[in-house]
């Protein structure tokens, strides 16, 4: 092999070498650029999750409060209704 011969032959594996550096360097930014997509959405969903976690807590808080009333309105019903039954029962027997 003469001198030019290898001369070229390093020339090739120097810019095969190269070539595979940028490569290399490509996927690695590729696949950094993918991790940051990642924690960004990441911290996308959290954030939503104290959110919803928030609102659910104050529709949960909303829907104790909803029974009480419930309960309090069907408790003054019942009593209403007996009061009505009571003063009938008065003015059937008068």
């Amino acid at each position: 092999m003469s001198s030019d011969e290898g001369f070229e032959a390093a020339q090739l594996r120097l810019r095969t070498a190269i070539q595979r550096l940028d490569d290399l360097v490509d996927m690695r930014r590729e696949r950094d650029a993918a991790v940051r997509d990642a924690e960004v959405e990441i911290q996308r969903m959290t954030a939503d999750r104290g959110r919803l976690a928030k609102e659910l807590d104050t529709a949960l808080a909303r829907g104790e409060r909803l029974d009480r009333a419930n309960r309090e309105v069907s408790r003054r019903l019942v009593d209403a209704m007996e009061r009505v039954r009571s003063v009938l029962d008065r003015h059937k027997s008068a």
